[in-house]
């Protein structure tokens, strides 16, 4: 996107392993990542727009070995040992804990549904879903323990805080059970030192497994993301989840925006850093934007809710907003939608 191309002439040459521009005796490659072959006869809409660079549309095959990450359901296994730690400060909130069940519980709305399942009054009204001691239950956006530890419950309220850092990790359901949020507690096999992932990462990347994972399970692809202040945050659509984000991590001055991605990366990741991603189109919703739009999908049954603590509803607008200004402006809307890359 950094070349001025408009008085040169230019080659475009692709191989089933690369993409190479040349521009007189400048010479830019960019290696696809291994597994992913180019159609070089697919190539399609090659253009030139000012202030943007060039555009062109190819498809692209990939090995069959290719799977996203796993989701938090599948990566929790029952008798093995796990450390559960802020993902903030890296402080343990619960230590080498087994679990003999890991069960996945209802969707958030199914007390009301359960009036169209019957025809007399609810029997579950009183039924509160309680882990026992070695239990885990698994929600949309939290997982529920029972409560073996208080010192981090806050004495004002029932918000469950890091001690270290004060960030909010989740609150107490019952004088038995804990709700810790899963953007904000990292969970990784006892045997396994604390290592840090970027706070940017992490976010996008539990939330693009939410999306999936909801997805997959009830074919909703709209989301209303909520703070546990009751507002609405913003509105995310769904478009795939088998997107291969693929970037160039040489000099050019498109890498200095796009840095969400690029801190992750390992010191030997080579050239071109590659992430598994989700596209998504969104609409922000703070102070009444777009309040009738997010009115319209509170009463729509095909949006499902999703709930965060504020303060990560506010760190999640700022990555889509980021990483929306890293696209060229010609893509950064689709039918009045902003669009946006999460990658895990």
């Amino acid at each position: 996107r950094e070349a001025n191309l408009r008085n040169l002439p230019v080659d475009v040459l692709i191989t089933p392993a690369s993409l190479e521009v040349r521009c007189g005796e400048a010479s830019m490659p960019v290696m696809l990542p291994a597994g992913t072959r180019a159609v070089p006869s697919s190539c399609r809409g090659l253009c030139y727009l000012p202030g943007e660079g060039l555009h062109l549309r190819l498809q692209v095959h990939m090995g069959s070995g290719t799977k996203l990450v796993s989701t938090l359901s599948e990566s929790l296994k029952p008798q093995k040992s796990y450390t559960f730690y802020c993902q903030c400060c890296g402080d343990i909130i619960r230590k080498e804990g087994k679990f003999l069940r890991i069960l996945p519980l209802p969707s958030e709305n199914w007390s009301a549904l359960v009036e169209e399942w019957c025809c007399h009054p609810n029997p579950f009204a009183r039924s509160v879903l309680q882990p026992q001691k070695e239990d885990c239950f698994l929600g949309d956006t939290f997982f529920l323990l029972n409560s073996g530890n208080q010192s981090h419950k806050s004495k004002e309220n029932t918000r469950v805080i890091c001690k270290r850092c004060k960030t909010v990790l989740g609150e107490t359901v019952s004088s038995e059970t804990t709700k810790y949020y899963v953007t904000e507690v990292m969970i990784q096999p006892s045997e396994e030192s604390f290592s840090t992932i970027p706070r940017s990462q992490f976010v996008q990347n539990m939330i693009a497994q939410c999306l999936v994972e909801i997805s997959s399970a009830k074919s909703t692809f709209r989301f209303s993301i909520k703070g546990d202040d009751g507002k609405v945050y913003v509105l995310i659509w769904l478009l795939n989840s088998d997107t291969l984000l693929v970037e160039s991590l040489g000099s050019s001055s498109s890498h200095d925006v796009f840095t969400l991605f690029g801190d992750t990366l390992k010191p030997d990741s080579g050239p071109v850093g590659t992430w598994d991603a989700v596209k998504v189109l969104y609409q922000p919703c703070l102070k009444s934007r777009n309040k009738d739009l997010a009115d319209a999908w509170e009463e729509d049954i095909g949006v499902h809710p999703l709930t965060f603590p504020s303060q990560t509803c506010l760190e999640l607008l700022l990555v889509l907003g980021l990483s929306t200004s890293s696209l060229p402006p010609s893509l950064r809307c689709m039918n009045s939608f902003q669009v946006r890359n999460c990658c895990f």
